[in-house]
């Protein structure tokens, strides 16, 4: 991440080449193949090759040229837009290391001609509200709202009492999409009928499974009166964290529902020969983010047709017993 006056100086730079768009007539598509470029903040990242992964696929299918770029920082964002330009592309889609660099990307695809499209991470403008850019992202409430309806039956199918039971939540309030998530969780929870007074939040430091282990530690450790829980967190992460701290107080799969979001690290967990709490997770599925925006972009600089303002997936719920399948489906597994 950069430094706030770096970011400052990509904005104004970008802002300055605003002012040469409207010298410039928007690129048209070449005589032979459509060229697009593939824009991530974390090309390390699993999520994001999977995303790069299914946007091959659509080149494959569809007859356009594919160049992924890593662009984990605002310079080297707009180093990689000026970049596809001189190649001949005709737009992009990316995920932004920064939604604040939004300005920038769009006065520097304009002043290229490019066609640009974002992808999980939404632009903000200068007044704070998001722009007016074709957009896909994830609908971090209601893939907590599907979490919370998830827990709430299965608590009825085992049987357990509400009087006895709790919700372990480990927070993150200060990322929106991990707020939006498990705040999503609680409040389908909660209106199903579970009871708002066994709700327990406890904020992690970090987001990953020693967070999560060290959140629920300060929930168990204030409540060891009760016998069995439900566990939801911002991501898989979170709630193995938690269910980890469970399993070293004594509570075993039997009294512990947990259900996470995100799909790869539920699935290591459920190829284990023995069942842990951690029973289901809500899979983001990158299918659609790498596949369908890259078949929206190009239908625009091909046939003129504009990608919707903004679409918001969902996910796919999973279980030990149903995630190879699932999996499959997605085109995530053999």
């Amino acid at each position: 991440m950069r430094s706030r006056a770096s970011l400052g100086l990509v904005v104004l730079v970008g802002l300055t080449s605003l002012g040469l768009a409207c010298t410039k007539s928007d690129r048209l598509p070449a005589t032979g193949r459509v060229k697009i470029g593939f824009l991530v903040k974390q090309p390390e990242e699993p999520w994001f090759q999977n995303e790069w992964k299914f946007a091959t696929a659509a080149s494959h299918d569809l007859g356009f040229e594919l160049v992924k770029i890593g662009t984990p920082d605002g310079e080297r964002v707009l180093t990689a837009i000026d970049s596809l330009a001189a190649q001949g592309a005709q737009g992009f889609i990316i995920c932004t290391p920064d939604v604040r660099l939004g300005p920038a990307i769009v006065a520097k695809a304009r002043a290229h001609g490019l066609k640009v499209m974002s992808v999980d991470d939404q632009f903000v403008g200068a007044d704070q509200k998001f722009m007016d850019v074709p957009h896909m992202g994830i609908s971090a409430r209601e893939i907590g709202h599907s979490v919370g309806r998830a827990l709430h039956e299965e608590m009825r199918r085992r049987g357990f009492k509400p009087e006895e039971t709790g919700l372990c939540v480990p927070t993150r309030d200060e990322l929106d999409t991990a707020r939006e998530r498990t705040e999503g969780a609680i409040e389908a929870l909660v209106a199903a009928g579970f009871p708002a007074v066994r709700v327990y939040k406890a904020p992690q430091k970090t987001t990953d499974v020693p967070g999560g282990m060290d959140a629920a530690n300060i929930i168990l450790t204030q409540h060891p009166e009760l016998k069995s829980w439900l566990v939801c967190g911002m991501n898989d992460e979170a709630v193995l964290g938690a269910v980890r701290a469970m399993e070293g107080r004594g509570l075993s799969a039997p009294s512990v529902i947990g259900i996470g979001i995100g799909g790869e690290v539920a699935r290591v967990e459920f190829e284990r020969a023995q069942a842990t709490g951690l029973y289901a997770t809500v899979l983001i599925s990158p299918k659609r983010h790498g596949y369908e925006t890259s078949e929206l972009l190009v239908h625009w600089i091909r046939d003129g047709v504009s990608p919707p303002p903004a679409i918001f997936t969902t996910g796919i719920l999973m279980t030990r017993d149903t995630y190879q399948q699932v999996m499959k489906e997605q085109g995530l597994a053999e």
